[in-house]
């Protein structure tokens, strides 16, 4: 039983390549269908994100040249020079493969430390894959098995339980001043990359209404109409300050956009209900002293990006204790994967043993004319009742070792021995 992994990601390949070898639905769909019906892989999966495009497979049979066969496929598929890819690719085989899918499920292999949306996307590409019926005992096990440890690592530790971007750390303190946002409005200003990274952390955390401005209508309506929300006139936002319970503002201006007495009015109109702002702008949009005034609570980039700080550490502080989940994980797999292969390697070594005693007695009693077919067949019987005697007893001895790295190693020492890992013609 073999396992390969063909893949890249953020740490080994540029986005202008990551974006070339990502995978589409279709392309998917293509690439597990074309591997199994040209008999390079016997299970396959593919498992494609913005940071990783990766291709699990089982062989239907050991060989030396599956990866780089599966390169070459890959290269193809992508209309890529394989040269284009040297560098960039990991290869993994076994244990290996098996390590690093329970680490992407964990969220340690992502480019932000406890990433939560990877569990979802490896669950979505497993699902796609079992649709496709390109799935298998091994691949099956393997991936529910991931599922599994991606699920004990986010309810037994906190590695994904802290915001690392700031705009997430801004929504979740806006979540330890008002508790839930589901009747809460929020009004943002600025349509940015940053901007856009809070309306949809917004949304996804239930905010009741959505509030945009922006100098340039045409993006606030854009952004507004993705996320379910509503475009303020850019003339209209001082009014519009007193409907919000928050404010995040991420606009590129020289000078503070909402100023002292701005944030005093507002707050008189909304009689002195509690307005929660958030700065991203560097220069600062908002004026420093707004913080200062009853019930306003400003925090600006340099205070969300300590918190953030500070949260990538007590994140990386959990990796022990993720890591300690997988290595378990990992020795419940192998132990499963040892029993299929000692059924194997049993079932091989009784079909070897059988094919060249057969081949022995043709042989011998061939020219054996004073022998009866009565005799032979007797003779047959108990040659392969002695041959079965002697792989009962050491298969036995395999099944119940008690130590898996050492019935990893023999099961290896069998294949050798019997020449059961030579590859077939």
């Amino acid at each position: 039983m073999e396992i390969v992994l063909l893949g890249v990601n953020h740490r080994t390949a540029p986005v202008e390549l990551r974006e070339r070898v990502a995978f589409s639905t279709e392309k998917a769909k293509r690439a597990s269908e074309e591997l199994r019906s040209h008999g390079l892989l016997a299970e396959t999966l593919v498992l494609s994100t913005c940071n990783r495009s990766e291709l699990y497979g089982v062989p239907p049979e050991f060989s030396s040249e599956t990866l780089e066969r599966l390169e070459r496929y890959f290269a193809a598929l992508h209309e890529l020079d394989p040269a284009a890819l040297n560098g960039n690719l990991y290869r993994h085989r076994d244990a290996d493969v098996v390590r690093h899918v329970f680490r992407v499920s964990a969220g340690i292999d992502s480019m932000f430390l406890g990433e939560a949306e990877i569990l979802g996307q490896v669950r979505d590409a497993y699902q796609a894959a079992l649709q496709l019926g390109a799935t298998g005992p091994v691949l099956n096990r393997m991936f529910q098995a991931a599922l599994e440890v991606g699920k004990r690592v986010r309810t037994e530790t906190e590695i994904g339980t802290r915001p690392v971007s700031v705009a997430y750390a801004g929504v979740k303190l806006a979540e330890q001043i008002f508790g839930k946002l589901a009747s809460h409005c929020a009004l943002i200003l600025g349509a940015g990359a940053v901007g856009e990274q809070v309306v949809e952390r917004l949304h996804d955390r239930g905010i009741a209404r959505l509030l945009v401005a922006n100098r340039s209508p045409e993006r606030a309506r854009e952004l507004a109409s993705r996320w379910d929300g509503e475009v303020v006139e850019w003339g209209q936002v001082e009014r519009a300050l007193e409907l919000p319970d928050m404010v995040v503002s991420s606009l590129g201006t020289e000078d503070a956009a909402l100023g002292r007495p701005i944030i005093e009015r507002a707050m008189a109109a909304r009689e002195n209900r509690a307005l929660f702002l958030i700065d991203l702008g560097v220069p600062r949009n908002i004026a420093p002293d707004a913080g200062k005034l009853y019930n306003v609570y400003l925090y600006n980039v340099d205070d969300l990006s300590e918190i953030v700080e500070q949260n990538k550490r007590a994140r990386a502080g959990e990796v022990p204790r993720v890591e300690a989940i997988i290595e378990e994980h990992i020795g419940k797999f192998q132990a499963w994967q040892a029993g299929v292969e000692v059924t194997a390697v049993l079932r091989d070594l009784r079909a070897k043993l059988m094919q060249q005693s057969e081949s022995f007695l043709r042989a011998k009693l061939a020219n054996a004319e004073n022998i009866s077919a009565a005799d032979r067949e007797r003779i047959e019987k108990l040659v392969g009742g002695l041959l079965e005697h002697l792989v009962v007893e050491p298969v036995g001895r395999l099944r119940n070792a008690a130590e898996l790295r050492q019935r990893l190693s023999d099961l290896d020492a069998v294949r050798r021995l019997f020449g059961l890992d030579q590859e077939k013609p």
